[in-house]
């Protein structure tokens, strides 16, 4: 992707809110002395600042910069509050005027937004509709996913209208907006070399270190209030007990991420817990291209003997809720009336025997044609749920006969192109737009880009072919069950649980709160005291 310079606008203000060295020397370890002695400089000139761990800013999670047309998700750019987008999500995951004020559905193909006035960019530039047309054009070109879901024939500007001609409907084109990768940046003042841009947020990402973190000062203009934090640090710390330690010994101030056996040690008043249901799912991919996992009834042995009740009881400790499919029962087009098969190691067992796989040599593994059945395992460490499954599914599939093999990696990507897999764990936020159509089209279809495993059925592209066209909210939610019906039924895909998702600060700091889509994590309410 074409990357320019910021223009001196938006230079001036980062170099003169820089606070020199926050994060040197700030690597994955959770090492944060020199943030802290910089911190405690900057509190002693009557500044506030907030020290944030987080495990997701890495490369390992498609987060290398903040940049949000680079990478899958985007994610960084609307979590540290330097982005925002046309419209965002309530509580109840129902759309919400931000950057815009509404929008009219002219046609199936044409949209009409209108664009708030009086917000700037942090380069200066005024937002208008010019800009948020320039922002979406780079976005279409760069950016796969993208192009894929909007469908954008041509964008029109004219002073604070915007209107955005699809080459087919796209009924869900206001919740893909809303996506994080719809953050609008300043396409004139450009592209930092390591991934920095101008948003219309609370915050300014200063610096930037892959895998490391990032330094944010506060938009000193923010058009929806002022921002109560002078400089915030975010540390990517990778480890639980690193993070859990940095908390408790008070080097960060808020923790994203922490291990589930911790939270009992932050239950009392000198920290806040701010947890909610979230669409976050963890579920396993099945490999079309291996030859035991061609047989359905392997495949269903295999979701025969995952136990999802003990996962999430047990291994989780309650943390998450049990999955059927991949949206939670309090959506309107969630989990109620899907069915998938229950866990049952006697009917494990006996699809197995229906493939051909039986113990012939007493090895405690089955076996056929000579060849012992195992099944490598790939997942990332991450999410600290997924290691946690793989030790479930590890355990529980012995007990049936197969042997299963764990690569849990951080480069799990590199694996996944090599096709040196046979079942990939992990975790998507399934229903991040507020719609169902989201997962389906990026796992469930032959033009999926996370459609990992080859999956394909001719019910399923019927299915979304419909869905692309239906408008009806009460429709979709019905198509949607069916969908989830279609790739259960194939065994394409064994869901286990979703996210109950936690953030963990001191009592002093407010203003942080854990959001059903997981986005909104430093808004203009945050602040320390």
């Amino acid at each position: 992707m074409k990357k320019k310079m910021l223009k001196r606008g938006f230079a001036v203000v980062a170099v003169a809110a820089m606070v020199a060295g926050l994060l040197a020397g700030c690597g994955s370890s959770g090492s944060n002395q020199t943030a802290g002695s910089a911190g405690a400089e900057a509190q002693a000139a009557g500044e506030k600042v907030f020290n944030y761990g987080d495990t997701t800013f890495n490369a390992e999670n498609d987060e290398s910069d903040v940049n949000p047309h680079n990478g899958y998700a985007g994610w960084a750019c609307i979590r540290y509050g330097i982005g925002e987008t046309l419209f965002h999500y309530s509580d109840a995951m129902e759309l919400e005027p931000w950057l815009a004020s509404g929008y009219t559905n002219v046609n199936d193909t044409t949209w009409e937004i209108t664009i708030k006035d009086g917000i700037n960019f942090t380069s200066g530039r005024a937002l208008d509709a010019q800009a948020v047309k320039e922002c979406f054009e780079d976005l279409v070109a760069v950016h796969e996913r993208a192009a894929g879901d909007l469908k954008i024939d041509s964008i029109e500007a004219d002073g604070q209208t915007l209107t955005i001609h699809t080459t087919e409907p796209v009924p869900a084109l206001m919740n893909y907006l809303s996506d994080p990768y719809g953050c609008i940046i300043d396409m004139e003042a450009g592209i930092t070399e390591d991934g920095n841009v101008s948003g219309t947020g609370p915050y300014i990402a200063t610096k930037i270190e892959t895998d490391k973190g990032l330094t944010l000062v506060k938009n000193e203009d923010y058009w929806n209030g002022t921002p109560k934090i002078d400089t915030i640090n975010v540390q990517t710390i990778t480890d639980g007990d690193t993070m859990t330690m940095a908390l408790q010994n008070g080097d960060i101030d808020a923790a994203y991420g922490l291990p589930y056996a911790s939270l009992p040690l932050f239950e009392s008043d000198d920290y806040t817990i701010s947890s909610c249901e979230t669409s976050r799912s963890f579920f396993a991919q099945m490999n079309y291209e291996t030859e035991a996992l061609q047989d359905i009834n392997v495949r269903k042995a295999i979701a025969s003997a995952i136990d999802r009740e003990n996962f999430v009881g047990v291994l989780l400790d309650g943390n998450g809720a049990v999955a059927v499919g991949p949206f939670p029962e309090n959506f309107a087009f969630g989990d109620t009336t899907v069915t998938d098969e229950p866990f049952d190691l006697a009917a494990a067992e006996g699809y197995l025997a229906d493939a051909g796989w039986k113990d012939t040599d007493g090895d405690g593994y089955v076996d056929k044609d000579g060849e012992k059945l195992t099944i490598r395992w790939l997942t990332y460490p991450s999410r600290q749920e997924l290691p946690l499954l793989a030790e479930s599914a590890q355990a529980s599939l012995k007990s049936i006969g197969i042997d299963v093999k764990v690569n849990n990696t951080a480069s799990h990507q590199d694996f996944v192109d090599k096709g040196d897999w046979d079942i990939f764990a992990g975790a998507f936020v399934s229903a991040p737009t507020g719609d169902p159509e989201y997962f389906f089209t990026t796992h469930c279809l032959d033009t999926s880009s996370k459609n990992r495993g080859g999956y394909h059925s001719d019910q399923m592209e019927a299915l979304e072919e419909e869905m692309a066209s239906t408008f009806d909210i009460d429709k979709r939610a019905e198509l949607a069950t069916q969908m989830t019906q279609t790739m259960l039924d194939d065994q394409a895909f064994v869901f286990a649980s979703h996210l109950k998702m936690s953030i963990v600060s001191k009592a002093n700091v407010t203003g942080l709160t854990a959001h059903p889509c997981d986005y909104y994590e430093f808004t203009v309410d945050l602040d320390i005291n």
